[in-house]
């Protein structure tokens, strides 16, 4: 048949060997002071980093905080909060750019969603100091923790867009900003938290989405729309088509419960239309696999009416699956690759599909055309022996 599967072959292991989040690169980060630090994460949002050195004789760690500002002029934060998991009761060190235009690194006792207010933080600063290049900013500092044993300790980092007289203004409430908080073992160099759990949640329900909805179901009805047009693949193309859509019911099952889970632990942020065009999906699937129950024979008075709502269903089950998975992609912002390798397929599948129309309706002719002949031929032959 003429769409080729080897390249979507192809594509799939690409598909789903493509990191859907940024890839690691602290450990290729260096220096201007050539200093080495003993652990290094990649955190899970806002596209940061953390180096740090902790030496247990004298309480002390050594950090560098490494993230892009959400605009040239704005500042980057990273805050250990000894009292809660979140922004209040942070200890943060901002770095910006004063009004001479030089890096400065400053202390904020964050005790409120309010303004905040430049004090003095509750462990020993005993140096800092930032530098920014290629857009990044490079936060550095060494700090005297309390020495009460912890080695584990709850990390907030934030990233906002402007500094007005000396002041940081409020950081933007997307959702990766909400995130950027987790824990951070001294010892062992682990950061976790809530928002790399939450990030990986994420890549499941978009790649078990992508899958079901994205690809197995469109190339389902390429199978069963131009196979069936062959007669040596009858019965073949009808199992062919309800494999493939009764898995990517289950798998697309999976990726909406996935989404459920992921929207009720994301109080305050909604992505409506995607939910919506979810659920809707959902309904209208369900709704599809009665139809293997309530198919009539081809001979039945009501067949023509099964297959309007069976078809229509279908496409519109189509167009809103590949829609969505677009939609997932907006709000997943992966690396570029990502979104590259499901467009290329989807193009494949439409392609293939356009020049199956193209050869389908070729056929579907040249029988009528065949078949017209055939008749016209009998009705001479017939017409020739009958009596003057």
């Amino acid at each position: 048949m003429a769409f080729s599967v080897h390249a979507i072959a192809l594509l799939l292991v690409t598909f789903f060997l493509i990191s859907p989040s940024n890839s690691a690169t602290c450990n290729s980060q260096t220096f201007t002071n050539k200093k080495l630090y003993t652990f290094c994460n990649d955190l899970p949002s806002l596209n940061s980093f953390l180096h740090w050195t902790y030496e247990p004789a004298n309480s002390t760690l050594s950090v560098a905080f490494i993230a892009p500002p959400a605009s040239p002029d704005g500042w980057i934060s990273w805050a250990i909060n000894p009292t809660g998991t979140g922004m209040v009761g942070a200890q943060a060190l901002i770095a910006f750019r004063n009004s001479k235009g030089a890096m400065t690194v400053k202390t904020y006792n964050i005790t409120s969603y309010g303004p905040v207010m430049e004090s003095r933080v509750w462990y020993d600063v005993k140096e800092s100091s930032a530098e920014t290049s290629g857009g990044m900013i490079r936060l550095f500092a060494t700090l005297v923790l309390p020495a009460n044993g912890k080695t584990m300790v709850n990390h907030v980092w934030q990233v906002g867009s402007s500094v007005t007289k000396g002041v940081p203004n409020k950081h933007g409430f997307q959702p990766e900003n909400l995130n950027s908080k987790g824990s951070l073992d001294l010892f062992e160099g682990k950061s976790a938290g809530i928002g790399e759990s939450r990030s990986k949640k994420k890549n499941i329900h978009g790649i078990l989405n992508a899958l079901s909805w994205g690809i197995m179901f469109p190339l389902g009805i390429i199978l069963a729309r131009y196979l069936r047009m062959f007669p040596s693949a009858d019965p073949a193309w009808f199992y062919l088509h309800v494999f493939c859509q009764v898995s990517a019911y289950v798998i697309g099952v999976a990726g909406w419960g996935t989404g459920i889970k992921l929207g009720s632990e994301s109080e305050g942020i909604q992505y409506t239309y995607h939910r919506n065009i979810g659920i809707s999906l959902f309904a209208l699937a369900t709704v599809q696999i009665f139809a293997l129950f309530l198919r009539p024979g081809k001979d039945h008075k009501y067949r023509i009416f099964w297959n309007i709502y069976h078809h229509g269903i279908g496409y519109t089950i189509l167009v809103l699956g590949i829609i969505n998975v677009f939609k997932g992609l907006d709000i997943l912002n992966p690396e570029q690759q990502w979104r590259t390798a499901y467009t290329i397929l989807i193009l494949i599948l439409g392609g293939n599909a356009l020049l199956l129309e193209v050869i389908t309706w070729i056929i579907v002719v040249r029988r009528k055309s065949i078949k017209s002949k055939r008749t016209y031929y009998d009705h001479s032959s017939h017409g020739s022996h009958e009596p003057l």
